[in-house]
């Protein structure tokens, strides 16, 4: 483990600093979806539902007991196309969750290379403050939108299952 002394410049590059990989998060625009609001998250979400929902009622169209229940056939394509919307909330909480324990994590872990010369170093006070205020305040309620979002897209997975099997 590397040790440095807090009055030291910082020996993590650029790109592997956690406050710049959660500005990287806030520049691409898959990981921003659920920044604003639930609402900006939905927007996307609903979009790619809808792009799986031929191809899912193309597949679902296969089946012979579906083919002759049209409302089944239906029901279990819509059902169906969450899975893209439930894969996509899975990366985005993935990678805002790796960069809430970067920020929240009293040392920070980097390569100056490559893979094999991995360094720790401990962060000074006020770089550990700084990065605690955005992991609670910026990073912290993406989460909880992103949380919300695979509740209700597992929920409508699980319902809608539930749902075909009733019918």
């Amino acid at each position: 483990m590397a040790q440095v002394s807090p009055l030291s410049t910082c020996p993590v590059p650029v790109e592997q600093q956690p406050l710049e990989e959660y500005r990287q998060l806030l520049a691409s625009w898959f990981f921003v979806w659920p920044v604003q609001s639930s609402r900006s998250l939905l927007k996307p979400l609903a979009i790619s539902w809808l792009l799986a929902l031929p191809l899912c009622l193309l597949i679902a169209y296969g089946s012979w007991p579906l083919r002759h229940a049209p409302l089944r056939l239906v029901l279990a394509a819509a059902v169906a196309a969450v899975l893209p919307s439930l894969l996509l909330l899975t990366r985005q909480w993935l990678g805002w969750s790796y960069v809430n324990r970067r920020l929240t994590s009293e040392r920070v872990e980097y390569e100056e290379s490559g893979w094999y010369d991995g360094q720790v170093w401990e962060k000074p006070l006020s770089w550990r403050q700084q990065d605690l205020l955005v992991a609670r305040h910026e990073v912290r309620p993406v989460l909880e939108r992103l949380r919300q979002g695979l509740l209700l897209a597992a929920a409508v997975l699980l319902g809608g299952t539930g749902l075909c099997q009733a019918l």
